[in-house]
């Protein structure tokens, strides 16, 4: 027998619940390239035309795991949203500003 979520979601324990939405909050926010897009409901070849390059330029982007910022800019942009770089640090949050003037087609170096 089959059941609905929300059902079974009622039954939790709040601590179990908690743990569920803390789980899926930080599922959200690290999404690969590809996961994102597809939550943007876009499809690659939406993407390509945004970005005036074809569909494969969209796979291949998406599968490496070096890139140029501007190139991981105007990914983003294409998508509808804005990347900011922030650093870490056990005492606190940087968002780093070097790169917020960098024009499309400008290659930056860390």
């Amino acid at each position: 027998m089959t059941r609905k979520f929300a059902e079974l979601e009622n039954k939790m324990t709040p601590a179990s619940r908690a743990r569920s939405d803390a789980i899926y909050r930080q599922l959200l926010e690290e999404l690969p390239l590809a996961e994102l897009r597809r939550a943007r409901g876009l499809s690659q070849k939406t993407l390509a035309g945004v970005l005036h390059v074809d569909q494969a330029s969209i796979s291949k982007m998406e599968r490496r795991t070096d890139m140029y910022i501007s190139t991981l800019r105007s990914h983003i942009e294409a998508m509808g949203g804005e990347l900011e770089i922030v650093a870490r640090f056990p005492d606190g949050t940087v968002k780093i500003a070097n790169f917020n003037g960098i024009e499309l087609g400008e290659q930056a170096t860390v």
